[in-house]
């Protein structure tokens, strides 16, 4: 029982950036919101993608290289080369440095954390990590192979999530798909396109409001466990004083026997 500590540790989200762009240049677009939403009350964790970008980044002379992509795939987005290894290296990565309270992703990054839960709550992935609380998708969709969504989407995704969607977005019907396969989703849409958008103060406030919310049930949460823990260690407590009581008084009348 000694050395339990009840400090509460920060929550942690890992971000996972656009095709062709980098962890650096997701952590750049998200600094640009309220830090009151995210940076205050949580851990954030952007890695780069697991290979160098095979081709132009839309992001060259805005944004410094090098950029890197986490997976390819044909332009109807139905065949996907090096994925089993993407999703292998993330599970890693998450396990090696988490446990990860929630995913945030952008474009690709935000495809592939649904992926990530999806799969999780059906057991094929990250059976070793803690279930995902949250989900932040920024421009997300569905993978289209028919064999990934059987599995991934096959129920609601008990996470809780926020999507943005752009009403110029090339990907916005794509990304209404996307919500529609998680329980109780908050859709903030934005007039913006393919891109983290700047947020007004309505999305400021709802945002705020989400992150508010889960931040308070995880807290409970944890006092909760706390408190279990505490009744448990009152109860070993008590087991071992019966104990030792009981001994005394064992040990009392094996001498009283041995004096008769």
């Amino acid at each position: 029982m000694e050395g339990r500590t009840d400090e509460k540790r920060r929550m942690k989200i890992l971000g996972l950036h656009g095709f062709r762009t980098s962890g650096s240049f997701l952590e750049k677009q998200i600094s640009k919101w309220d830090p009151s939403i995210f940076h205050h009350h949580f851990d954030m964790d952007f890695p780069d993608g697991l290979y160098p970008a095979g081709g132009k980044s839309d992001i060259e002379g805005i944004f410094p290289p090098p950029y890197f992509e986490w997976f390819q795939f044909e332009k109807d987005f139905t065949v996907y080369t090096n994925l089993e290894e993407c999703i292998s290296y993330l599970c890693e990565y998450m396990t090696s440095k988490g446990p990860f309270d929630g995913l945030l992703g952008f474009s690709q990054g935000a495809t592939l954390s649904a992926l990530l839960m999806g799969y999780q709550a059906q057991g094929k992935v990250l059976k070793d990590h803690p279930p995902i609380k949250l989900f932040v998708s920024i421009s997300g969709s569905k993978f289209r192979d028919p064999s990934i969504c059987e599995i991934a989407y096959k129920d609601p995704i008990k996470v809780r999530s926020v999507h943005f969607i752009g009403a110029k977005d090339w990907l916005r019907l794509p990304s209404e798909d996307l919500a529609t396969s998680f329980h109780n989703p908050l859709i903030i849409r934005h007039p913006q396109g393919h891109t983290v958008p700047r947020l007004d103060e309505d999305a400021v406030e709802k945002l705020r409001g989400w992150t508010k919310e889960i931040l308070s049930n995880d807290r409970d949460n944890g006092e909760a466990k706390i408190e279990n823990g505490n009744l448990h260690e009152a109860a070993c407590k008590i087991l071992v004083e019966e104990s030792g009581d009981l001994m005394v008084k064992t040990e009392a009348g094996v001498a009283e026997m041995t004096q008769a």
